[in-house]
């Protein structure tokens, strides 16, 4: 019989976390306990105009959905095979679910939770990105648990809840991807090919490949399209990379934390947040001093194997999922930028 957990938000006066970083990086503020239950965080979605946060979970695979503000637990969210990344749209009134056991997007309805929908993909869809112009979802499926030497990435159309297009790519394990918005370029973690795949959206082709000669691993991607800066992290070594996308050149690289899975950037602050699930857990805090420039300003240790998350920067909130392991119970953590 399936478990269903209690909640317990303790707010935080003080941090019960310390660190060594400058008073105004980053501090908790309150750790929201999930007991009782087997959780292993992926990805985080927040959803700013109906203040929820949801929480995707691989195993006993569910999604989460608190209060994005309080951290008040509101609806577990069941009947998934192994779910990887969630997808709110409320123009739409939908919300998408990863499903990469079942090979598929589950369409919710934004209120209610109901299947509305089903999109076929392979099997073990996880990384997407949101084209929010154009209504087109890109998802990675395949590869690994495909048992093939290539993976796809799927264009599926949001509001017709159809998938357009499969692009196949060479490597049998694709991470993190980030939009050029004001061009036409999809930029991919080429993981298995220790490269960074550059896309035409308009031909759906493969037409660079940048490669990352010195890491190997790379998993997590952001991008700042005001200075063309791509960011990436690699876990052999653990090291934040930092491209020139006119160039495709390394421009700089710095030590981080073991086992990264995500990384936030707030271009308002011009900060990086490199979340690290390693030895004890951390969250590297990155200064953007120019484009060219960055230095580690702050090491806000976690919790151990705490190395998903997701920034909202109209909160200064960074959240943070504790997985359960045998002397920890599954948390979230709530972190604050203070107030100025």
């Amino acid at each position: 019989m399936r478990k269903f957990p209690w909640f317990l938000v303790l707010p935080l006066s003080c941090s019960t976390l310390s660190s060594a970083q400058q008073p105004d990086a980053l501090h908790l503020v309150k750790t929201v306990l999930v007991p009782g239950v087997e959780r292993k965080w992926d990805h985080f979605a927040a959803d700013i105009p109906s203040n929820r946060l949801f929480v995707s979970s691989e195993e006993e695979p569910v999604i989460e959905i608190f209060d994005l503000r309080t951290g008040k637990h509101l609806q577990t969210l069941t009947d998934f095979k192994e779910t990887h990344n969630v997808l709110p749209i409320p123009a739409l009134k939908k919300l998408l679910v990863v499903d990469g056991g079942a090979s598929e997007i589950k369409v919710l309805d934004y209120i209610s939770y109901k299947v509305t929908g089903r999109i076929a993909l392979t099997i073990d869809a996880d990384p997407i990105v949101y084209d929010t112009d154009k209504k087109l979802l890109y998802v990675v499926n395949g590869g690994r648990a495909a048992k093939t030497p290539y993976c796809l990435i799927s264009v599926v159309d949001v509001v017709r809840e159809k998938k357009l297009a499969d692009l196949t790519l060479d490597t049998n394990r694709l991470e993190s991807m980030a939009l050029d918005k004001s061009g036409h370029r999809l930029f991919v973690n080429m993981t298995g090919a220790n490269e960074i795949g550059v896309i035409d959206r308009g031909k759906r082709a493969l037409v660079q490949k940048w490669p990352l000669s010195d890491s190997k691993e790379n998993v997590p991607m952001q991008y700042d399209e005001i200075n063309h800066r791509l960011f990436v992290v690699t876990r052999k070594p653990s090291t934040f990379i930092v491209l020139n996308t006119d160039t495709g050149k390394v421009v700089a690289t710095l030590n981080v934390p073991d086992f990264v899975d995500d990384l936030a950037f707030d271009s308002n602050l011009h900060r990086l947040y490199a979340i690290a699930g390693g030895g004890e857990g951390a969250v590297s805090v990155i200064a953007q001093r120019d484009p060219d420039v960055y230095e580690v300003i702050a090491t806000v240790p976690t919790k151990p194997g705490a190395k998903t998350g997701t920034f909202v920067p109209e909160l200064n909130r960074l959240y943070v999922g504790v997985p359960t392991r045998e002397k920890q119970e599954a948390q979230i953590l709530i972190l604050e930028l203070p107030a100025k």
